[in-house]
């Protein structure tokens, strides 16, 4: 295999970004999904305020938004990060997915991943959409690339497999950068944020999302909630899967709550519409996120949030709680606490004892 060497693309030793990305990504996707769909009145009215599990008894379980950052997170690490075998890597793993039939599939990634089977290569397979499912995806290859001049090839890599429309790869390559900086910052400022993305997206293609995150950093400087300015860009039903629509909202959300989780969690999915979507870039984009995930483990794995669990000492502590408070569990959202009682580590700073 030709290209550059595994440990000059993939960082795969920075252990907190990555199985923070994933683990942000999985907690922003169980908490919204019983709210997708809905709208912001509708969705607080028929469920309640999203700050915990609503999924069924108080539990939640992950969707498709997970299970493709799972699976660009394989690809990357069987690619060791050379662009082409990481685009055949991720289309097998498209593939043998579709043949589970999963629930709420996009209907653009459906024809892709049809369009794989019938043996076009990925190069080629993908349709003219701009959704946001290449978005959804993006946040673990921000994550786990070293060089920012690896990070392009690889979002189109992962794009194109499934949406051509230049929209899509340009919100997808938003979301990676964002995780791509907060992986190396503990805040990032808005203005910052926007002078760099516009050196990344040059061209008339991405003039839309850049002028919809231009009006996200204004609304920060005013003070305004992640819900105002949604509404403000005609969004007050709820956020749509244009990626356009939903990109600029979770960039929001991340930008306001950096550090604080929960907030973020709860604020995007207040939005209404794309919860699922809108959650996960949001929370994996956050260097704080990556650390409140792992001390968050009894969120995703309770009914209720006990903080005293955020205070183990060890990882083995953790595994034990969870092995009791879930006797005999092994679906979805059983082996994603799992995961998340593994990366989990003591609280060193305080942050979100909630």
């Amino acid at each position: 295999m030709s290209g550059p060497a595994r440990s000059e693309v993939v960082d795969v030793s920075n252990r907190t970004a990555i199985v923070g990305a994933i683990l942000g990504t999985a907690v922003g996707d169980a908490i919204g999904l019983p709210y997708e769909g809905l709208s912001r009145r509708r969705g607080i009215r028929l469920l309640g305020d999203p700050d915990r599990h609503r999924f069924y008894r108080g539990r939640g379980m992950v969707s498709d938004d997970t299970e493709h950052t799972c699976m660009v997170a394989q690809a990357l690490v069987a690619s060791g990060g050379e662009v082409e075998e990481f685009a055949r890597q991720l289309a097998w793993r498209l593939r043998w997915w579709l043949m589970a039939v999963p629930a709420g599939v996009g209907l653009a990634t459906l024809r892709a991943t049809a369009n794989l089977w019938l043996g076009f290569p990925p190069s080629r397979s993908g349709v003219f959409s701009a959704g946001n499912g290449p978005a959804m995806r993006s946040a673990i290859i921000g994550a786990a690339v070293d060089g920012l001049e690896r990070l392009g090839p690889l979002v189109t890599a992962a794009t194109r497999i499934t949406h051509t429309d230049a929209r899509a790869e340009h919100g997808a390559l938003t979301v990676a950068y964002a995780a791509w900086l907060a992986r190396r910052a503990s805040r990032v400022a808005g203005e910052d944020f926007l002078a760099r993305l516009r050196s990344l997206l040059p061209g008339d293609s991405a003039q839309e999302l850049l002028a919809a995150i231009e009006s996200a950093v204004s609304s920060l400087a005013r003070g305004e909630s992640t819900e105002a300015f949604a509404a403000s860009i005609r969004l007050a039903r709820g956020v749509t899967g244009y990626v356009n629509h939903s990109v600029p909202v979770a960039i929001h959300a991340w930008l306001r709550n950096q550090g604080d989780i929960r907030r973020g969690i709860v604020d995007v999915i207040r939005c209404g519409g794309d919860t699922d979507t809108t959650g996960g870039p949001c929370r994996s984009g956050s260097r704080g996120a990556r650390r409140a995930c792992r001390r968050s483990v009894c969120w995703p794995a309770t009914r209720s949030f006990s903080p005293s669990c955020c205070g183990m000492g060890s990882d083995e502590r953790c595994r034990r709680t969870e092995r009791a408070r879930w006797p005999g569990k092994t679906g979805r959202a059983s082996a994603m606490n799992v995961a998340s009682a593994r990366g989990s580590e003591p609280s060193g700073d305080g942050e979100a004892a909630w």
